[in-house]
């Protein structure tokens, strides 16, 4: 059982790797309830003598090479199986040359803009907003959204039409990324909704541990059986994970987390990598509840492990720099983010854009999946949450669920959507199930008798198995009820094409027709969405999430030790669920496969899950790898015996997979 004992807290301090942290305020992330931003007018005009920075991504000028070579580095008995780069082989053989790269810089001098290499792909780009106009053809605005709720106000600066990439270094440019300076990802958490009340905590069935909404690492190895690697010995020790987020964190909760459950840690696994300058203090608002569980998760699962977070404010651009440094350090073997956002939501910048001048695809989606790309090369290992919104992830991140009415400024279509980075082909998409067990709620004041609802098998999470409940609690919809759309992300995406490792595999669905999003006025310049009208392709063969899943639901979940802003209180967070911890996990899981394998890197681990389920060897017993999801849904995708875009491939037996994986290794 969970051992929760607040006076471990003093020690649990004095453990605290040094961290550094930037002083100044913390970028809220965006929601529902964010306010309109205030045009203040042009930004030459408002802070013209203030100097703003871009990131420019330079192009990979051999990406379809790189591309193979990833697909030979995975195949099994193929020359180059398994034979990934080291940084500087990368470098020397995909990166842009010397010769280009200072050709971008000498042609962004003339516009009066300093440029400087920050990673073999990347150049930071600094000037007034004036020359940045001039350079990118844009006028750029500055905005003001007011303080709302716990979260205070912030400035950014944004363009009022697409960019455009000066002709002469068109040719190497992939993206510009940073005019627009608005918060704009989203964490993916989520907690038990407030409407439906727990009876009392109750004891899973078929696991011994904690109950649900207090579960730890330890049930965690449990149920998906990781206590026969631990029995062997293997911890994670001698592989480092890094967390990619955009809100800093305070490190004694981790310590106090790790401390409580008896594992034993080196005081000193922690660093911290501030990126752009950081994303400031601590703070509820700027998510860094997100980046605690993140590091308690994945750095509990895997005790033995060394732990890089790297934090970026929250913006575009520093998601992109923020991946572009662990990637280009190539310290860490497994990395995972569990921020995300629509994946259409590129559009806000200039992504995706075909280029007038040399008909190619740039922005930061393609910046990004080019960086991933690099790193399944280096062997490095990559987790996204899929989202926390069910088969609907542009709703539950507007806030705004349906139907859409010309006479009601703050309704939108209900839209099927996947979520972004988990969307990218070059990433592993981590989506959520629902642990079989007991479920108690109150109903009425004395709780007597308690509405019951028993989950027989572990199934897709999505909150329509509450209906029932929502109904006797007095509720007309899922939406009042604050259930809907919970539940774990899943679709097909609509930017990225079906990779290869998802082709001939049963369950692999299309786009479906009919999905347009429309919306009032109102909801969409509260989020900074420019147009109000998508048609989305219908029967686009497009990459398929998640990938594989794990427990993800809330009313099944997970206890989080956190010290809240602005209270500074040390506290227990309770019943919190949400894809968000499958990705951490997911990376912890991999530093300890890492380990048992001798040390090798993994790389892309899409290419063993999906040639496990392409050989038929996935589900069968004893010694299955996967355990198919037939049960449940997302609102939308269900569950079935082998892959579904609900819950991907299913969930993995650790130890059976380890085994697999050592057979190819």
């Amino acid at each position: 059982m969970l051992v929760l004992v607040l006076g471990m807290l003093s020690s649990a301090m004095a453990q605290i790797a040094a961290v550094e942290t930037q002083a100044h305020d913390a970028l809220p992330y965006p929601d529902a309830a964010t306010p309109k931003g205030i045009d203040l007018g042009a930004l030459k005009v408002q802070s013209g003598t203030t100097p703003i920075s871009v990131t420019i991504a330079l192009r990979l000028p051999q990406l379809n090479e790189a591309e193979n070579l990833l697909k030979s580095l995975n195949t099994p008995g193929d020359p180059q199986f398994h034979q990934f780069l080291t940084a500087d082989q990368f470098v020397a053989r995909f990166a842009p040359a010397n010769a280009d790269v200072a050709k971008v810089i000498t042609g962004l001098a003339k516009y009066g803009l300093a440029a400087e290499r920050t990673s073999a792909t990347t150049l930071k780009v600094t000037g007034l907003p004036a020359d940045m106009e001039r350079a990118f053809a844009v006028s750029l605005h500055s905005y003001e959204v007011p303080a709302h709720g716990n979260a205070s106000g912030y400035n950014f600066h944004a363009p009022l039409s697409r960019p455009t990439i000066p002709a002469e270094i068109s040719a190497s440019v992939v993206a510009v990324v940073g005019l627009d300076s608005r918060p704009s990802l989203r964490p993916r958490h989520d907690v038990a909704p407030q409407t439906v009340a727990k009876a009392r905590a109750t004891e899973p069935s078929k696991m011994k541990g904690n109950p649900f909404g207090y579960l730890t690492v330890t049930d965690f190895a449990n149920h998906y059986d990781v206590q026969p690697l631990y029995s062997r010995g293997v911890s994670g020790s001698g592989r480092t994970l890094a967390i990619v987020t955009l809100a800093s964190f305070t490190p004694s909760d981790a310590f106090a987390y790790w401390s409580a459950l008896g594992l034993t840690v080196n005081p000193s696994r922690i660093a911290v990598v501030n990126i752009d300058g950081g994303p400031g203090a601590p703070s509820d608002a700027s998510g860094s509840l997100e980046t605690t569980l993140d590091v308690e998760q994945s750095g509990g699962i895997a005790p033995g492990a060394n732990i890089i977070v790297y934090q970026a404010p929250n913006t575009n651009q520093g998601f992109l720099d923020d991946f572009a440094a662990a990637i280009d350090a190539n310290s860490a073997e497994t990395i995972s983010t569990s921020w995300g956002f629509w994946e259409w939501f590129n559009n806000l910048e200039n992504a995706p854009v075909i280029d007038p001048i040399t008909g190619l695809t740039v922005g930061s989606a393609q910046a990004t999946h080019e960086l991933l790309v690099r790193a399944a090369i280096q062997g490095q290992t990559v987790f996204a949450a899929s989202g926390d919104g069910g088969a609907y992830d542009l709703n539950n991140d507007l806030g705004c669920l349906g139907p859409y009415s010309s006479t009601q400024p703050y309704s939108c279509s209900l839209t099927l959507s996947v979520d972004y980075p988990a969307s990218d082909p070059a990433i592993t998409a981590a989506g959520g199930t629902t642990l079989p067990g007991i479920q108690e709620y109150c109903v009425n004041a004395t709780c007597t008798p308690p509405y019951v609802i028993n989950i027989p098998h572990e199934r897709v999470w999505g909150w329509d198995y509450l209906n029932g409940l929502c109904t006797a609690l007095g509720y007309t919809d899922p939406i009042s009820c604050g259930t809907f759309p919970g539940g774990g992300g899943g679709g097909v995406s609509i930017i990225f094409e079906k990779p290869w490792y998802q082709f001939f595999l049963p369950g692999i669905q299309r786009s479906q027709p009919g999905q347009i999003y429309e919306a009032g006025e109102g909801i969409v310049s509260a989020v900074g969405v420019v147009g109000t009208y998508y048609a989305l392709p219908a029967y686009y063969a497009g990459r398929n999430v998640p990938d594989v899943s794990f427990n993800a639901d809330p009313e099944t979940g997970y206890v989080i030790y956190y010290t809240s802003e602005p209270s500074g209180v040390f506290g227990l967070q309770t019943f919190y669920g949400g894809t968000s911890f499958v990705a951490p996990q997911l990376n912890g899981v991999s530093a300890l496969l890492g380990e048992y394998l001798h040390g090798s890197r993994i790389g892309l681990l899409n290419f063993p899950l999906y040639g496990l389920a392409l050989s038929g060897e996935a589900y069968k017993n004893p010694g299955a790898p996967l355990h198919a999801i037939k049960d449940g849904d997302n609102w939308f995708y269900h569950g079935r015996n082998g892959y579904s875009p609900a819950a991907g491939l299913g969930t993995l037996d650790v130890a059976n997979f380890a085994e697999a994986l050592r057979g190819q290794f």
